[in-house]
C-alpha cells in the first residue's frame, strides 16, 4: 500500500502539471507527457489492486481505490476521447478527473497513516 501511495503521489504532482498546461491555455499537454502520467497513475492503481487482492486493506483504502478506478476511467476518456481525437480537453473533465484522483491519493494516505 505504501508502494502504490508513492507512485500515486508522484502521478499526481504530474497532474497537476498537465492540468496546468491545459488551464493555460493549450488545448492538451504533449502526449508524451500524458502517456507517462498514465503510465505512472495505472502502475501505482495496479499495486493498489495487488495489495487489495492480496492482504486486508482498511476500509478508507478500498475507498481511495474506489475514488481512484473512477479517476482512471476519467483519465482514459480524456485521452482516448478527446487527446488523440485531437479535440481540446474539456476544462470541467480534467478539474474533475484531478480532484476524484487528489481524493483518492487522500484517503489511501490516510489508510497508510492511520491502518
Amino acid at each position: 500500500m505504501q508502494w502504490a501511495l508513492i507512485v500515486l503521489a508522484v502521478a499526481a504532482f504530474g497532474g497537476l502539471g498537465l492540468a496546468a498546461i491545459r488551464l493555460k491555455g493549450a488545448p492538451h499537454p504533449p502526449t508524451w507527457m500524458a502517456l507517462g502520467h498514465g503510465t505512472i497513475a495505472a502502475i501505482g492503481l495496479g499495486l493498489l489492486i495487488y495489495a487489495a487482492l492480496t492482504t486486508s486493506l482498511p476500509t478508507i483504502a478500498l475507498v481511495a481505490l474506489g475514488c481512484l478506478i473512477l479517476a482512471a476511467l476519467g483519465g482514459v476518456t480524456l485521452f482516448a476521447g478527446f487527446h488523440l481525437q485531437g479535440k481540446a480537453l474539456p476544462i470541467p473533465l480534467v478539474i474533475g478527473h484531478g480532484l476524484i484522483a487528489i481524493t483518492g491519493v487522500i484517503l489511501l494516505l490516510l489508510g497508510v497513516v492511520r491502518p
